[in-house]
């Protein structure tokens, strides 16, 4: 009667429990990932593997409709937009904004639907994975990325095709990328700076594990040459308030400098925030200096000298380099130039 019994449950809980990507695996006798490929409509699975999956789903009733819906089509018609950042920043970073505009307003000239999902913690990683893999989208358009984070290597191994915003550390030649020229772009701010006149430039660099706070402070490096002092760099998150923590450290240690180059214009508006308490004018005390003009440059008193991305462009060209991958081709990597815009702050 035990063992009747036990069966009963698991019947029972058999019917109720959902199907999952993981049970049309086991039935297909194949990987998640080739699953995820065969839903997705994706190339390089075998003809055999195929009907295995597209049988075991029929089998195991898995997103019946969803399924029947991609088996057709070969496509969701939509695009994930994954944010690797804590919910707030979406919303304190003008720089996601304009991104997302551009990638929906893409995307709907091609009558497809973009996903917004944020993945700033293991249980929202973990969900966001399960999401993806499962093909409720064609692909992901990776806007930040920390070289820590696991989840690229997720999306890798379920195969889902993805484009990165900015190199993706540790990932280099396994993601299409769209970036801007960091190292470029900070070298050309840097030497505007010394052309200025000024010589004890300190920077407020981005978090090291990202593309943007990697690069730039190598650009930043290079231009410097010998006249580069390690003891004038602090390192932000990229917001306002990590900004003003980092100018404040740096006045701590020395008095002398006479300009600032911030890794974002959110930092540097934290930078200015804090040598105006400290009584110091800008710029004619110390000039700061940005990256981004997300909108925030031009409306800051004063108004911040930075370096423009081409927000409109990289939009697009991450949507079309995704479309690109999720029909089968290797696109190449695409770099863009900014441009040096020169306000009242430098």
């Amino acid at each position: 009667m035990a063992g009747v019994e036990s069966l009963v449950v698991e019947e029972t809980t058999s019917v109720r429990r959902k199907p999952t990507i993981r049970d049309v695996a086991a039935a297909a006798g194949v990987s998640r990932g080739t699953v995820s490929r065969v839903i997705n409509g994706g190339h390089w699975v075998s003809p055999d593997a195929r009907v295995a999956v597209e049988e075991a789903i029929r089998r195991t009733g898995y997103t019946a409709n969803h399924a029947a819906r991609s088996l057709a089509t070969g496509r969701a018609g939509s695009l994930a937009f994954l944010l690797t950042e804590p919910q707030h920043l979406l919303f304190q970073d003008p720089t996601f904004a304009l991104l997302l505009r551009g990638a929906a307003e893409a995307l709907a000239q091609r009558a497809m639907t973009l996903v917004l999902l944020v993945a700033g913690t293991p249980a929202e990683r973990a969900n966001v994975a399960h999401f993806v893999s499962a093909g409720h989208v064609d692909g992901v358009l990776l806007i930040s990325s920390h070289e820590s984070d696991p989840l690229v290597d997720e999306l890798l191994e379920a195969g889902v095709p993805t484009v990165c915003c900015g190199i993706p550390l540790g990932h280099e030649a396994q993601v299409p990328t769209v970036s801007v020229d960091e190292i470029g772009s900070a070298r050309e701010m840097t030497r505007y700076l010394r052309g200025r006149g000024h010589r004890r430039i300190a920077m407020i660099a981005g978090p090291h594990d990202t593309p943007g706070g990697k690069f730039r402070l190598v650009g930043f490096q290079e231009e410097m040459g010998d006249d580069f002092d390690p003891a004038l760099v602090e390192e932000g998150d990229y917001s306002q308030e990590s900004g003003a923590v980092a100018m404040a450290r740096l006045l701590e240690r020395t008095r002398d400098i006479d300009a600032v180059f911030a890794a974002s214009d959110m930092m540097a508006a934290g930078a200015i925030a804090t040598l105006r308490k400290a009584g110091l004018r800008v710029p004619e005390d110390i000039a700061v200096a940005g990256f981004d003009d997300s909108g925030l440059a031009a409306t800051h008193e004063p108004a911040l000298t930075t370096m423009r991305q081409p927000w409109e462009r990289l939009s697009t060209e991450m949507v079309s380099t995704l479309l690109e991958a999720i029909g089968g081709a290797h696109p190449a990597p695409i770099t863009l130039p900014t441009t040096l815009v020169i306000r009242e702050s430098a």
